[in-house]
């Protein structure tokens, strides 16, 4: 059964726990709007070696009924800047979360564990009740968060990366109940 995706406006303001902002840089998760798709390909350009095309994150965006697209944006003296984004598709009862990064300047600060829960959230509310992900063999920090969400590893993609052949390590979590 499909269920419609439901695009919550709802704002969430985070704080990490890990390692927390100073308060006085407030980041909020906000739904993903074509006005920042500039700033989030130039935050993939710099986080991926085989980074999303504007044109993909544009279909996002604007075309995709079945796309949960969520950024982290910080509030400084001089603006806001995004600095982490999320894209996760709804499929049938299944989310996959498709990319995630944060700045390199704010990891480790819990915004990306904050943006996949807003994420499950928002998917569990759609009907899903299983996530799958792929994570580069090497990314260890990044396998490190998921399995502290509660995603174990399912298999190996052999090879699965383009630009150095790197495996792909498959990953679910098999209820999002939690989420609700």
């Amino acid at each position: 059964m499909l269920y419609p995706l439901l695009r919550l406006i709802s704002i969430t303001r985070i704080q990490s726990l890990d390692n927390p902002l100073p308060s006085n840089h407030p980041i909020t998760i906000r739904l993903m709007n074509i006005n920042d798709v500039p700033d989030v390909c130039a935050l993939d350009r710099r986080s991926f070696s085989l980074p999303w095309t504007e044109k993909t994150f544009t279909y996002e965006v604007i075309e995709n009924q079945l796309s949960i697209h969520l950024v982290a944006e910080v509030d400084k003296p001089l603006g806001k800047s995004i600095i982490g984004f999320i894209v996760v598709w709804i499929i049938v009862d299944e989310a996959h979360i498709g990319t995630i990064a944060v700045d390199e300047s704010y990891r480790n600060k819990g915004i990306a564990r904050r943006m996949i829960t807003e994420a499950l959230r928002q998917a569990r509310q759609s009907g899903a009740l299983i996530c799958y992900l792929e994570v580069r063999a090497g990314n260890t920090s990044a396998r490190h968060l998921y399995e502290k969400l509660g995603f174990e590893v399912d298999g190996v993609r052999k090879g699965y990366y383009q630009d150095n052949h790197e495996d792909a390590i498959l990953m679910s979590l098999k209820d999002l109940t939690r989420y609700e």
